[in-house]
Order: structure tokens, then sequence, then C-alpha cells
């Protein structure tokens, strides 16, 4: 994370802290430890001050042995600290111009050690990290953290308080037909509503021995006026937003009173939108055309793992927004593994598994942690540019940005201001160099809360022109938001 021979071009910012440590173990370091330990993990750097010009400088700890000593001491008393998730390598003596500082790597923590917290109290010793500080947790955001760590997925709970009635039996009957369709003289198939919906795990039996719905099966088949009394904060909104001179040109949402609301008909509806300018081949099999590409399954595998992954009780709902070249689809709730492993496959937390089985019997979503990557992989194929992954934090939330054609097609040129530069280019190479650009300045504000176009120009050394494209190309996919005017303008991270 840190070059020690050039400590000081770095800065703080919500990755790394800095305290001098002279006088001893600083108390807030607990803090920080918990700060990064529930956000992307970081470094603390003992021994090491800050400039008037916020950069870094090490300061020689009289006794790093004994400091060191101190922090495990503590880190191991589980009335201080409630888990201690480092190793001995995460806990390092550096030697810098002749000084010498403590260097503790604190891992992003496993969800079922979160919240880590301090004093023996998660709901007021939990932290997390914003910026260049550490911010005591929202009772929600503790809330949020326990559910995750639970053995059990959130959608499997059975609601004692909610009647057989809370589903639309017409969704029901939708997904029988097509699981049929999917999986013929499946053993399922003659079973009466109510035992399909058991072995479904739509329905369960409660304390009482009574059957009631699942908090999957109320999500995935009830109707929205009964979903919102036990996820008040449940929403799904689609919007296309073709037309820059109105809010949306179609939307779907699901307290319109006009539909269920449940996840299954949502997906359905919006599935069928974000695919109808999808460019099909002529192909046919056994006679009949198949009206499916890899471009097709990578949407599936996308829509359904937002909708499998959210957080139901978490806040701003679910939300997908369609425009001319670019898809976001945005859920409530952190990743459960870190992000790269996602990316790289074969490992899978679903957030909600039940919702996952369901899903799977008609043939939509991966079990075995591969959506992400094949989604990767098909725009790679595509020579489109690579999809993105937000992870914001306060409230928690997962967004995925899919581009749509290449970055030389001469509509999305002629779109960001960037037709010659497109047709000189060729667009391969400038593609790359684009995605390259977009996903430094995505890290950097990923370290950096916000940061002006003149930082990101002397960050990726390109003329502040070109730097100014970028940022308006991000801001309109929803990547990044723009505060301010002129030159106070800042860009952070959209969350």
């Amino acid at each position: 994370m840190i070059d020690f021979t050039n400590i000081e071009k770095y800065k703080e910012n919500n990755r790394i802290e800095a305290k001098r440590a002279i006088g001893g173990l600083p108390h807030s370091i607990w803090e920080t430890y918990s700060a990064f330990a529930n956000t992307l993990g970081g470094i603390i750097l003992l021994g090491v001050e800050e400039h008037a010009d916020k950069s870094l400088h090490p300061v020689d700890l009289p006794a790093p042995k004994n400091l060191i000593k101190e922090f495990w001491d503590i880190v191991n008393n589980v009335n201080k600290v409630s888990a201690n998730i480092l190793s001995d390598r995460d806990v390092t003596i550096e030697y810098i111009d002749g000084k010498h500082i403590v260097a503790i790597r604190v891992p992003r923590a496993q969800r079922s050690d979160k919240p880590v917290y301090i004093d023996g109290n998660p709901i007021s010793g939990s932290y997390r990290r914003n910026g260049e500080g550490d911010y005591k947790c929202t009772k929600e955001e503790v809330q949020a953290m326990m559910r995750d760590a639970a053995i059990k997925t959130q959608d499997m709970l059975v609601l004692e308080n909610t009647e057989l009635d809370a589903f639309d039996y017409d969704s029901v009957k939708r997904y029988r037909i097509r699981m049929k369709n999917y999986r013929p003289g499946h053993v399922w198939e003659e079973l009466e509503d109510l035992e399909f919906l058991y072995k479904l795990g739509a329905v369960g039996r409660s304390s009482d021995g009574k059957m009631h719905p699942t908090a999957a099966g109320l999500l995935m088949f009830g109707y929205e006026n009964e979903i919102v009394k036990e996820f008040p904060s449940y929403f799904l909104d689609y919007q296309e937003q073709f037309d820059p001179n109105t809010r949306w040109t179609d939307r779907i949402v699901s307290s319109s009173g006009d539909w269920s609301g449940n996840i299954y008909d949502f997906y359905f509806r919006v599935y069928n939108k974000i695919t109808q300018d999808i460019k099909v081949p002529f192909k046919l099999e056994g006679g009949d055309r198949i009206d499916d590409t890899p471009v097709h399954k990578a949407l599936r595998e996308a829509l359904a793992n937002c909708l499998i992954n959210a957080d139901y009780y978490g806040r701003q709902g679910v939300v997908i927004i369609k425009k001319k070249d670019v898809i976001t689809l945005s859920n409530p709730g952190g990743f459960r593994i870190d992000i790269e492993a996602a990316k790289s496959g074969g490992v899978s937390d679903p957030r909600n598994s039940t919702l996952i089985k369901m899903f799977n019997l008609i043939d939509v979503g991966e079990r075995a942690g591969c959506g992400i990557p094949n989604i990767f992989s098909v725009w790679k194929k595509q020579s489109w540019a690579a999809p993105v992954i937000n992870e914001s934090f306060e409230p928690d939330r997962i967004t995925l940005s899919l581009t749509l054609g290449k970055n030389g097609d001469k509509k999305a040129a002629t779109k960001n201001g960037d037709k010659k530069a497109a047709t000189k280019n060729g667009d391969k190479k400038a593609a790359t160099k684009t995605v390259a650009h977009k996903q430094a300045i995505i890290s950097y504000l990923t370290e950096n809360v916000s940061a002006k176009s003149t930082e990101i120009s002397e960050l990726l050394g390109l003329k502040p022109t070109r730097v100014k494209e970028l940022l308006a190309e991000m801001v309109d996919e929803d990547i990044l938001v723009s505060e301010g005017g002129n030159r106070n303008r800042t860009y952070k991270l959209k969350s």
C-alpha cells in the first residue's frame, strides 16, 4: 500500500492514518482500527507526523518494540476490542531515513467479524472511515453489519406477522409456468401452491406451527403494500434517461399500484427494457431462431445480482438507470467479500441465498461466484469499456456501471465531444486508455473523499481539457458527482 522510501509523497486519506505516538500508543488508534476494519482496510503509521502541506514525515520512535507489545496486549483484550483480525506480519517496524516507525496494516474485516467495535458496545463503539477521519457508525449501519454477520442469510427469516394472502398468486403462477418450461418433469411440478412454495423456501413454519411467508417469498411474490410492512425502505426503480431535457422517458416503480411491485415481476419487466436495443445475430438451433447472446446472458446476471444481493432493510432501494450508452445498477448493501475476490470469481457469499435458489430454478443467475467475472469477460470480448464497480458507504451501496458499445462508436464520440479524437485513434487504444484513466480516477477518489480537476490532471499527467472531458463523462455515467462551480468545483464518487 505504501512505498516507505517515498513516504513524503503520501497524505492521510481513507486508507492511511498517521500518528506521532512519541508519548506512547494514542487512544484514538482504536477508533481508526475499528474504522479501517469496518470499511476498506488501511494502514496506521506510528511515528509519522503530517506537515502543513499535508505531506507525511517520520519522527523516529524511541521504543518501537514496546509500542508494538502494548498494541498486541490491548488488541487481544476483548473488553477493549471486539476482534483481533491481524496476524504477526500485519505489524512491522520500518526504517526510514534513519528513523524507526511502526506500520499496522488493518485488513477489511470478514463479515462474520463485523462490526469491529471498541469498549464493549457495538452501537457506540463502531467506526468507519470517511476521507481523513473516523466517524461513529449510525445504529442503522451497525444493524446492517450485524445482519450480514449472521450464518443464515436474511431472506430465510419466517415472517410470523405476515399471512399467506400477502402473496400475489398470479406472480406465483407465472413463476411456475416459467419453471415448467425450463425444468419439465420436475418433481415439484404437480404440487399444490402451498407445498410448492414451502419446497421453494417461500414459506416456512413458524413457532406457532402455522405457515407464513419467508422474507425471500414475500420479496419474490408479495404485493408491494405487504412487502413495505416488513421492509419499510423497499423500493424498486427503473428509469430510462434518453432525453437530457427530461428527467426520464420511461419509468417502472414498485409503488405505482398498477402491478404487483415484487422483485420477480420487476426483474422481467426491466430485463425486457435493458435488452431491447441489443443486437441479435441470426442464428438457428434445431430449426428455431436463438434470440440470445452472451451480452443478454451477462445482463441477466447483472440484474439478478443486483436484486439478489440487495439489503432490502437498507435505504434508497434498488435503482436501475438506462441511458443511450450506459446502464447503471445500484442496490443498498455493501460487498460481503472483497471486490477483487468477487471479480476473480470462485467465491460466493450471497446476502439472500434463498432468492438465488428461486432465480436458479428458472435459469437466471449463477451459484458458483462466476457471475461478475462472466460480465467482465463478455464486455472484454465485445471490446467495450470495462464494467465499473463502486462500493460506497453511509449508506452502504453497490453500483455497477456497464457501458454499451465501443468507446470509438460515432454516437458515443459525438455525445462526449470527442468525435475527432475517436476518429483519429481508431479507437481501440484510446478506449483502453480511457478505461485505465477512469479506473485511476476511481481509485484516487476511493483514497480521497473529493478532488479538483487540477489534482486529477496532475495525477494522470493529462491536459486539463482532457481531464474535464473524462470527469464529465463519469458524471454522465452516474459514477461521479460534482459540487461547486468554476475553479471551486470538486468531484467525488456517487453514493
